[in-house]
């Protein structure tokens, strides 16, 4: 399942290396969605791919934070 390695490497990360990743994950999100405004997205489904993958970052530092 690609998630799960996805999930495992996000988990490998420092928390300065996951800001990172969400930051670089919302201007990914940004683009798509301008892409997506303006009819010039072939595929919609990387939209909600991103998402998912923004809640995972976020849910990983929220952990690490109460932790």
């Amino acid at each position: 399942m690609k998630s799960n390695a996805y999930l495992e490497e996000l988990r490998n990360k420092t928390s300065d290396e996951l800001k990172l990743e969400l930051v670089s994950a919302k201007k990914e999100l940004f683009n798509l969605r301008f892409q997506n405004a303006t009819n010039q997205l072939n595929n919609t489904a990387r939209i909600r791919e991103v998402r998912k993958n923004i809640a995972r970052i976020q849910t990983i530092i929220t952990q690490r934070s109460n932790a």
